[in-house]
């Protein structure tokens, strides 16, 4: 499960429908719909939220609205807590830079256009987090 950090607009078309895919199930996973992933550490940084729901509400309606910009149709239908904004999560420079090598790694592989787009561009955080200085996140599993 790969819950971004980086903002979507970085991502390219299969990483970003890989995205919304992941954080549905995380959604499933902290709303109690499902037994698998329970313990999967980037769900920490929800769990650890006033209302998880919420929040994973909010990192999914900034997926579907990349989505929408780029013509996709994502159904906003499943988002079980679509509601107000939430209080920003943060997250390390390191995780943003080692999500930053991760997709770029990726992107060289199969998607060269994208790959151009990256090398040109810099990071930023998708809208839920807010960048603070610090070391690769502690939940964060060797990529």
């Amino acid at each position: 499960m790969r819950i971004w950090s980086l903002h979507p607009a970085h991502l390219d078309r299969a990483a970003l429908v890989a995205c919304w895919r992941e954080t549905l199930l995380a959604q499933a996973v902290l709303a109690g719909r499902t037994k698998g992933y329970t313990r999967h550490p980037q769900l920490e940084r929800f769990r650890a939220q006033a209302d998880p729901l919420a929040s994973v509400g909010a990192y999914l309606s900034s997926v579907a609205d990349e989505a929408d910009a780029r013509g996709y149709r994502f159904d906003r239908r499943r988002i079980i807590a679509p509601g107000p904004p939430v209080d920003v999560i943060p997250v390390t420079d390191g995780q943003l830079m080692l999500e930053w090598q991760h997709l770029g790694a990726k992107l060289d592989q199969r998607s060269p256009t994208d790959a151009v787009r990256w090398r040109a561009s810099t990071p930023t955080a998708h809208p839920l987090f807010t960048v603070v200085p610090g070391p690769v996140e502690l939940w964060e599993r060797a990529i």
